[in-house]
């Protein structure tokens, strides 16, 4: 087994290929845990991103603005639509053969759409970038301070640019 993804598209605006982006977001996952492998931070312990890369799920689901809104509201006390929100798990290790439920990412398809259109990007990128950036909250990182800021942003564009996926210019 390794690191896996289960994704649902639960928004109508775009058309999507599951399969397609169901491979992208574990490929994707797959470079989170080689990037965490190489260079393991100090919340995270080794043997931990071990085990993650052989049994580690995420949870994926593409929403529309009314939906993220609603949950940024619920869960955050803000009432707008955000791109993603994430929803760690605090759970144990699985029995053997089960999977490891790391957490939920929630993306807004909708506000992925604007950012891709304002940062002249891709909508792949933008999608692919929002995957990684609510992984890397699941897994722990924050973006509070200029440190922590610095290493999750470092981590988010090496995973990118590990699998040729970078802003143009």
């Amino acid at each position: 087994m390794s690191v896996s993804v289960n994704f649902t598209n639960s928004q109508k605006r775009l058309k999507l290929n599951k399969r397609e982006w169901n491979t992208k977001f574990k490929n994707l996952a797959a470079a989170i845990i080689r990037n965490l492998q190489a260079s393991p931070p100090d919340h995270l312990d080794e043997d931990w991103i071990a085990r993650v890369g052989e049994t580690g799920l995420f949870n994926v689901v593409f929403v529309g603005n009314a939906e993220i809104q609603a949950l940024n509201k619920q869960w955050r006390q803000k009432d707008a639509a955000t791109d993603v929100l994430s929803f760690p798990m605090d759970a144990d290790e699985p029995p053997e053969g089960e999977p490891w439920e790391l957490g939920d990412i929630i993306v807004s398809v909708e506000r992925a759409e604007e950012q891709a259109e304002e940062y002249g990007h891709s909508l792949e990128r933008e999608l692919c970038f929002l995957f990684v950036h609510g992984a890397l909250h699941v897994l722990g990182f924050d973006h509070e301070t200029k440190k922590e800021e610095k290493d999750m942003f470092g981590r988010q564009n090496a995973v990118l640019e590990a699998l040729g996926i970078s802003r143009p210019g």
